[in-house]
């Protein structure tokens, strides 16, 4: 007869979300796994598979709980410029206020694993089309409403702010300097004036 599970798989991925996302994947061990997550290694195993596997379920995990939800934020009725300024806002918003300056769990897997990791390479390329998908659907709106000039590229301006929001995520996680990112941010804004 099969043991039932003594933890619960899902508090065990967002504990390990956790712990991945402060230290990254290299710098955490299956040892430090068993003891933050409070269950055994075979355990772990057996209901993740691998430490890659649990990284990789992490990851994806976050792309459901991230906040702001781009998607959401800018799929929203009404003007479309505002929720634009707004996701930009937020993002620089939440780098200045990161005390543990851990930063965006994306970012740092395209940084840490994605140069050598295929799997990682294609979840972070996922994850930034999925933002830049709805950037330019945004954009579409907003140049139908008026609200960008008929001459604006879409798509253009929505490589050009995907870009943005990660590089306040990199530089607020590397040097978090307010004057920087506000600065940067008054520029994107102006883009979008």
């Amino acid at each position: 007869m099969a043991r039932t599970k003594e933890f619960d798989p899902d508090a065990a991925l967002r504990a390990a979300l956790e712990l991945f996302w402060r230290r990254g994947y290299e710098a955490t061990s299956m040892a430090d796994l068993v003891e933050h997550l409070g269950i055994g290694r075979a355990s772990i195993y057996a209901t993740f598979g691998s430490k890659r596997r649990l990284y990789q379920r992490a990851l994806e995990h976050y792309a459901e709980i991230r906040d702001p939800d781009p998607v959401t934020v800018l799929s929203q009725p009404g003007p479309v410029l505002p929720a634009v300024r707004a996701l930009l806002e937020t993002y620089t918003r939440q780098m200045i206020e990161d005390e543990t300056r851990r930063g965006c769990f994306v970012v740092n897997t395209a940084v840490e694993l994605a140069p050598h990791d295929g799997k990682a390479a294609r979840s972070v390329a996922a994850a930034w089309a999925e933002i830049e998908t709805a950037l330019v659907s945004a954009l579409v709106r907003a140049r139908a409403q008026g609200e960008l000039p008929p001459d604006r590229d879409p798509h253009a301006l929505a490589r050009f702010l995907l870009v943005m929001l990660q590089g306040i995520r990199v530089v607020g996680k590397g040097d978090p300097d307010p004057a920087r990112l506000r600065d940067a941010l008054r520029e994107a804004l102006r883009l979008l004036e």
